[in-house]
Order: structure tokens, then sequence, then C-alpha cells
């Protein structure tokens, strides 16, 4: 029973992160949301959806990363995180193939 005791409080204590990593994460969000908003104002055409894309993926894994502590937890819990971000990239795809083949056949004619 011991055994099993002492097994249980070894998995019982938290990674404790110092807060000076908290900031520095905060001060990369607020320089990634500066940029998004900066990217704003710039005509890049096509690319403008693209970096905004790629500066919310990385605040988001930051966020998740970080602030929900997925890089400290057990492998199972990154697991399930990386299980759905695939799903979610599936979800999209299938999407997107239906966005993307609108125009490949021509509306049916009605016969008058």
């Amino acid at each position: 029973m011991d055994a099993q005791l002492a097994q249980y409080e070894e998995h019982e204590h938290e990674h404790v992160v110092p807060a000076t990593l908290y900031y520095a994460v905060f001060a990369a969000l607020m320089v990634l949301t500066a940029v998004t908003v900066g990217v704003a104002y710039i005509d890049l055409g096509a690319l403008n959806i693209a970096v905004a894309l790629a500066v919310a993926v990385v605040k988001a894994a930051l966020v998740v990363l970080f602030f929900m502590h997925v890089k400290y937890s057990s492998r199972l819990v990154q697991l399930v995180v990386l299980a759905s971000i695939v799903w979610l990239i599936i979800l999209f795809a299938i999407t997107l193939t239906d966005y993307v083949t609108r125009g490949w056949m021509a509306a049916p004619q009605l016969a008058r």
C-alpha cells in the first residue's frame, strides 16, 4: 500500500513555471498582436490572409503550450491535443474541397 501511495504522490506534483516565462510569453503575444495589426495596414495582396493566419497559429500555439500547460503535461494530454489539431485540419480540408469545387460544374438549366 505504501508503494502505491508513493507512486501517487510522485504524479501529484505539478511543474512549477517561473513568472518570468509567463511575462515573456505575454510580451511575445503582444508583439505578435502588433504584427497582426501592422500587417493589416500593409497591402500584401493574397499574402495578407496567409500572414494573419500564420501569426494566429503561432499565438494559439503559445497559449496552448504555456498558459494551458500542455508543454509540461503527460504524453497522453499532448497526444489528445495533437489529435484534435489533426481532426481540425481534416474538417477544414473537407470544407475546402466543397468550396473549391463549386465552380466546376455549370448550374443545371430548367426546361421551359
